[in-house]
């Protein structure tokens, strides 16, 4: 298949996922449609964070344990025992190399930048995720002493192209900054209207997060050549070890993994991760508010502890 193929057939990841079936069964609304990544809006996550409360490795090998506490798995896709085997992911090193230097470690860009919060600002990209992105990368250089190149480009002015527009920039700029190890797909969910993602932490409300992975993979079609993507494994154990760190520091703040089809621009970095803070129903401050647990449990991954 050409690049242009490809690419066109990457873009069509929402579409063809929808196709599946997925959002009808997930009773999804349009605007999770618009995002291409909709998810079951309303799950209740308050059993899962009971659950993780005190988890245990012989738990955690626990194929449907894990599957039942720890992931929602879209209809659009499949996943077996073995690749999603905690024990191998858990070992998998996704530290980074101390930092420093002038050369970044962390890429954060938005596929779609104009996901925004109840009381966003039309057309203030500081209002939207890209603005929920610096507030981040602020604190992950600020607090932690990481390196942090923000990309505030936006590729979603055709929403229904944004990743094959945004895959080259991003291709670009890791060549350009081979330093970079780790990198950030930061979006906003969509959810039904009576639908409000918040959690109290440390007495203050802030948006759940949900960490994201495609399988490059259909129930219809098996594993999709033409998307390949060789860090699938890597993937997976950088949001599994994200989601268990996250139940040790702040209970409740993140909503179970979501697992869909297709690759969705995953395939470029080994540690790379989609992350989607909130909903539309948040606010702007909600979301802001989720950015310091956010980077404390990114500094507990990265730095190996």
């Amino acid at each position: 298949m050409s690049d242009d193929a490809e690419q066109e057939a990457d873009d069509g990841e929402a579409d063809g996922a929808a196709d599946e079936g997925g959002k009808e069964a997930a009773g999804v609304s349009d605007e999770e449609d618009e995002n291409g990544k909709g998810t079951a809006g309303g799950e209740d996550e308050t059993e899962t964070a009971a659950a993780s409360a005190s988890i245990s490795p012989e738990k955690l090998a626990d194929y449907d344990y894990l599957i039942q506490n720890f992931y929602t798995v879209d209809s659009s896709t499949t996943i077996s025992s073995a690749q999603l085997n905690a024990s191998e992911l858990l070992q998998i090193d996704c530290s980074v190399a101390e930092g420093g230097g002038e050369e970044p470690q962390i890429l954060i860009y938005h596929t779609h930048a104009s996901e925004g919060y109840s009381d966003s600002t039309e057309g203030d990209y500081s209002t939207t995720v890209v603005g929920v992105g610096e507030e981040l990368a602020g604190i992950l250089r600020d607090t932690y002493g990481y390196t942090v190149l923000h990309d505030t480009g936006v590729y979603d002015s055709d929403r229904n192209r944004a990743y094959s527009v945004a895959k080259p920039y991003i291709e670009q700029i890791l060549a350009e900054h081979p330093s970079i190890e780790v990198v950030i797909d930061l979006h906003r969910d969509g959810v039904s209207s009576d639908t409000r993602l918040v959690t109290e932490q440390d007495g203050v409300s802030v948006a759940q997060v949900m960490f994201f992975n495609g399988l490059s993979r259909t129930t219809s079609l098996g594993d999709i050549s033409y998307l390949e993507n060789p860090y699938i494994t890597e993937n997976l154990a950088f949001s599994l070890q994200m989601k268990l760190a996250a139940e040790e520091l702040y209970p409740g703040f993140s909503r179970k993994i979501y697992l869909k089809g297709y690759r969705y621009n995953m395939h470029l970095m080994p540690k790379s991760l989609l992350v989607e803070v909130g909903a539309q129903t948040n606010t702007l401050e909600e979301a802001m508010n989720a950015m310091g647990p956010l980077a404390a449990v990114l500094d507990r991954v990265l730095s190996g502890e």
